[in-house]
C-alpha cells in the first residue's frame, strides 16, 4: 500500500481553505495537515519555517490570505498588500526549503483588468489596469501568481496557480461592513426581514455582473487537480509558461439579480434600493472555464441550491452565536 501523501493546507478556517479540507477528507487518499491561526501566524516568517521543518508536508494548498469586500479593501489597501505579501513570501519560501515540489496557490479573478474582453482568458493577465478599490490585494495575488512561475522556472517546481470566481457558501465570512457581496446581501436580508424594514440598500446600481460559485465546488476542483498524475500536474506548470487556472461556472448574474434572489430565499418582502452613490466596481467578471473543462471538471451545484445551503449555514451560525 503506498505512503500518503501530506497535504498542508494553509488557511483551513476560511471559505476556501474548509471547502478543500472537506473535500481532500472524502477522497480519503492524504494525510491533512492543518493548523490554526492562533498557533501559526504565517506572516511570522520564523514560525513558519519552523513549522514546515516539523511537518514536512508533501503538498501545499495556499488558502490562507487577508481577504474582503469593495469596502474593507477601499479602506485598508496596506493591510491587504502587506499582510498577504508576506503571508505568500514565508509560505513559498519554506515550502521550496522542505522540498515541497507540488503547491496550489489561491488567487482571485481581481487580478484581471478592470476593463477586460469576456470571458476572461488566462493569458489577459498584466493587459490592462486594476480595478482600483481593490488594486492592493489585486497586485498581492499577482505576485503570488509570478512566485509560482518563477520558482518552477528557476526551481523545477510544480507550483499551479488557480484563479476561483467569486464564492460563498459555508463557513463565509457574514461580516456587516468587510463581507462580500452574497454573504453580505444574506445578512442584510435578513436582518431587515427580522426587523421589518421596509427596504434594504445594495451598494452601486444592481448592473455589474458577477460569476457566484458554491465554495465546496471549489474544494472539489482543488482535490481534483491535487490527485492528478505527475505527468499530467507538472504538465500544467511550465518552466515556460504561467501557471494558472481559472475555475468557475461559465455564466454569471447582475448584482439585482443575485440580490433578488437571495431575498427571495431569505423570505424578506420589502423593497430593494439601489445607492447609486457608492461604486460599482469592475463592469463584468466571467471567466473561461476551458482549461477546467478540458482536464474534465466542472462545477455541481446550481446557484439557487447553492444559496439555499449557505442561507442555512448562516442561520446555524447565528443560533451558535
Amino acid at each position: 500500500m503506498l505512503e500518503q501523501k501530506k497535504v498542508f493546507v494553509a488557511g483551513h478556517n476560511g471559505l476556501v481553505g474548509a471547502a478543500t479540507v472537506h473535500s481532500l477528507r472524502e477522497q480519503g487518499r492524504y494525510g491533512i495537515v492543518t493548523c490554526p491561526h492562533e498557533q501559526l501566524d504565517l506572516e511570522d516568517r520564523e514560525a513558519t519555517y519552523n513549522f514546515f521543518e516539523r511537518t514536512k508536508p508533501d503538498y501545499v494548498v495556499m488558502c490562507a490570505a487577508k481577504v474582503g469586500g469593495i469596502l474593507a479593501n477601499a479602506t485598508y489597501p496596506v493591510d491587504f498588500l502587506h499582510k498577504n505579501l508576506r503571508i505568500q513570501l514565508n509560505v513559498f519560501d519554506a515550502a521550496y526549503a522542505s522540498n515541497v515540489r507540488r503547491m496550489i496557490f489561491l488567487g482571485s479573478s481581481c487580478i484581471y483588468p478592470r476593463e477586460c474582453l469576456q470571458p476572461i482568458r488566462e493569458e489577459y493577465l498584466l493587459t490592462g489596469p486594476l480595478e482600483a478599490t481593490n488594486r492592493a490585494y489585486a497586485l498581492a495575488k499577482i505576485a503570488g501568481v509570478e512566485a509560482c512561475h518563477s520558482f518552477n522556472r528557476q526551481f523545477g517546481t510544480s507550483y499551479l496557480a488557480l484563479m476561483p470566481t467569486n464564492l460563498y457558501g459555508p463557513g463565509d465570512n457574514y461580516h456587516p461592513q468587510n463581507s462580500h457581496v452574497v454573504p453580505a446581501l444574506i445578512r442584510r436580508f435578513h436582518e431587515a426581514k427580522q426587523q421589518y424594514e421596509k427596504s434594504v440598500v445594495v451598494w452601486g446600481s444592481g448592473k455589474p455582473r458577477r460569476e457566484f460559485m458554491f465554495s465546496l465546488d471549489m474544494g472539489d476542483a482543488i482535490a481534483y487537480l491535487l490527485g492528478l498524475p505527475d505527468e499530467q500536474f507538472d504538465g500544467l506548470t511550465p518552466p515556460d509558461g504561467t501557471p494558472l487556472i481559472n475555475v468557475g461556472v461559465g455564466h454569471d448574474m447582475t448584482i439585482s439579480e443575485i440580490a433578488s434572489l437571495i431575498k427571495s430565499i431569505v423570505g424578506y418582502e420589502g423593497n430593494i434600493e439601489f445607492d447609486i452613490s457608492k461604486p460599482d466596481g469592475t463592469p463584468r467578471k466571467l471567466l473561461d472555464v476551458t482549461k477546467m473543462s478540458e482536464l474534465g471538471w466542472k462545477a455541481k451545484t446550481g446557484i439557487d441550491e447553492g444559496l439555499h445551503l449557505a442561507y442555512e449555514d448562516f442561520l446555524r451560525k447565528q443560533a451558535r452565536d
